[in-house]
């Protein structure tokens, strides 16, 4: 009973408190117990720092404190502590003799490694060791914990500003970071995170705005790089310094290469490099950027796109505390436990039929050209070389169905199936060959093949490639046996398919280390269904009818999950709406945030 630490508050200062069989879920479903936490730790006592974690065979939740109230409750990724700074009561005689911060991280994440946990979860699963218990961890300074666990300050991680240059009409700062590569402190390894901060140039001296933060879509892509004071940005910045984050693995963040991953070792060492590139982290890392560019503890605000808006749902399940409101743009995730990936691609697929039909109204001949490719590549034994090294398949021209969820994707399409037989030899022409290398953005941006299916494991169960099971049970989805019987091809939309593994050179050396990421079974949880409940920072998202990247259905049941998050839902749209009517969509989502869009 953690009541009764109330009354036995000095044993904390030396001692390890082990209570069996403490049932149900962490403490922060508990509030009798939340309350007696509370009373405990306003009582004066000398320990150095304190962190309750419920570990054992089922879950853990990391819950730090301040003295008198809850500052948070926070944890991450598997066998993660999230170290949060502490404050410290004063002796009844008013001195102060506590070290500033004693980490409890890595005891708690050793512990946990061992015991096979996965935190953030609000409800308990059964593991092979049937008993859960509460530890608290006291240590009176950094001296008796074990050397590796030394962790930086969250306010002393490293930062360079580089250089800052003038495009039309904005101001552009580089910022890089030097961050953990395990924020559980498990690994030594640091990488860089590099952001740039965009300011209007008519207020490029005004430190007094808040900060924006952009979270991109992906997973595995860069910020975007502004060349003029246009779209979004150009409204964000009246009011916002705005941060241009380039998440970990991405463009100038120690970016994630073919070459890279295969530099850590084995297949088994590559997965486990990877495995720290999703969502968790990256929130860990923006937290860490927040406290550095933002020195006095201010809040700042999100904008996420797709993939941006699934972080942002993680942000506000792991430290809502560093957030003043929230944007979202086609990116409400599923944040039921579990792996969600099967029910997503299902859903999905009915999207993307309805998109092949629309395709070929809208261009019927191309129903006998697709057909017509298709052929030819099954009657060359199923694929043809690519200029680059690669071969084409039947199921790589399906996979140029992505381009049908947002605009102007149609007509890309189109134009592209148009040079397939333009050359005169009676084979596909280099122009279409060429054409299709360039649609594939995984061969510069790998952590999308790697992680896509894994932004949709809540928790430990692996995706198995959800995408090619569920299009595998789908007959309309066989290009050869469509193009043969004379039906339409249909194309497929935002998936990742182990073919990609055998027919595209940068990912085939990668082949062994996304098998061993799709078997996975250990995932961490990314959202935190008991805080979203709970959720005091105002979200405003837009949803589109029609998106085929992010089914409407699960993201209202999402928008119904997470307590005040405001839904407009348009069909004015593709998934690409910031990008096809930025400033009105921005603008009207900041309003909503905002309440000067009533609710109604």
């Amino acid at each position: 009973d953690l009541s009764r630490l109330s009354s036995t508050h000095n044993l904390l200062c030396n001692s390890v408190l082990v209570f069996n069989r403490f049932e149900y879920s962490p403490v922060l479903h508990r509030p009798s117990l939340l309350k007696s936490t509370q009373s405990m730790l306003s009582l004066p006592c000398h320990t150095g720092a304190l962190g309750v974690s419920v570990i054992g065979g089922l879950s853990r939740q990391k819950v730090t404190f301040a003295p008198h109230r809850l500052v948070t409750a926070s944890a991450g990724g598997r066998g993660y502590t999230h170290q949060q700074s502490f404050s410290y009561p004063r002796s009844s005689t008013g001195a102060s003799d506590f070290p500033s911060c004693i980490p409890v991280a890595r005891a708690s994440a050793r512990l946990s490694q061992q015991l096979r946990l996965n935190p953030l979860n609000t409800s308990l699963r059964q593991y092979p060791a049937r008993n859960a218990c509460l530890r608290t961890f006291v240590s009176r300074s950094k001296a008796e914990m074990p050397a590796k666990a030394e962790r930086k300050p969250v306010r002393g991680v490293p930062h360079e500003v580089g250089p800052t240059v003038r495009v039309q009409g904005l101001t552009l700062i580089d910022h890089t970071f030097e961050v953990p590569l395990d924020h559980s402190g498990a690994l030594t390894e640091t990488i860089k995170v590099f952001a740039r901060e965009v300011r209007a140039t008519s207020r490029a001296e005004d430190d007094s705005l808040p900060c924006l933060v952009y979270l991109q879509g992906g997973p595995g892509f860069e910020s975007p790089r502004p060349d003029s004071n246009g779209g979004w940005l150009s409204a964000a910045v009246e009011k916002f310094r705005v941060i241009l984050l380039d998440q970990r693995g991405t463009g100038r963040s120690t970016p994630v290469t073919t070459a890279s991953v295969l530099s850590k070792g084995t297949p088994a060492q590559q997965a486990s490099y990877l495995q720290h590139f999703r969502a968790d982290s990256i929130v860990r890392d923006a937290e860490l950027i927040r406290a550095r560019l933002l020195p006095n503890g201010d809040k700042w605000s999100t904008l996420g796109q797709s993939y941006g808006g699934f972080c942002t749902l993680t942000y506000l399940s792991m430290a809502p505390e560093g957030l003043q409101r929230c944007l979202v743009t086609g990116g409400l995730a599923p944040v039921t436990d579990g792996c969600r990936a099967d029910e997503v691609y299902s859903a999905l697929l009915k999207r993307v039929q309805t998109q092949n039909r629309r395709y070929y109204e809208r261009f019927p001949s191309d129903v006998e050209q697709v057909r017509r490719i298709i052929n030819y590549i099954d009657s060359q034994g199923g694929s043809v070389p690519l200029p680059g090294g690669g071969t084409l398949t039947p199921e790589g021209i399906q996979w140029t169905g992505i381009n049908l969820g947002g605009a102007g994707g149609m007509e890309r399409l189109h134009y592209w199936f148009e040079t397939a037989f333009t050359d005169g030899t009676g084979g596909l022409s280099h122009v279409f060959l060429r054409g299709f290398e360039n649609m594939l953005s995984v061969d510069t941006n790998p952590i999308y093949a790697l992680l896509h299916e894994s932004i949709y494991a809540n928790g430990p169960a692996a995706t198995n490639w959800s995408a090619n099971r569920v299009v595998a049970q789908q007959d309309d989805f066989n290009a050869v046996a469509a193009a043969n019987s004379g039906r339409p091809v249909q194309l497929t939309g935002e998936m990742i398919f182990p073919w990609m593994f055998d027919t595209i050179p940068s990912l085939q050396p990668l082949k062994e280390a996304a098998h061993i990421l799709a078997q996975k079974d250990d995932w961490g949880s990314l959202y935190n269904r008991f805080l979203l409940a709970h959720n005091t920072v105002p979200v405003a998202a837009a949803s589109y009818y029609e998106d085929m990247y992010v089914e409407l259905a699960l993201s209202q049941q999402t928008a119904d999950a997470v307590k005040g998050l405001r839904l407009w839902v348009t069909s004015e749209y593709l998934h690409s709406g910031v990008r096809e009517d930025g400033v009105r969509i921005f603008k009207r989502l900041l309003d909503m945030a905002n309440d000067e869009i009533p609710i109604r």
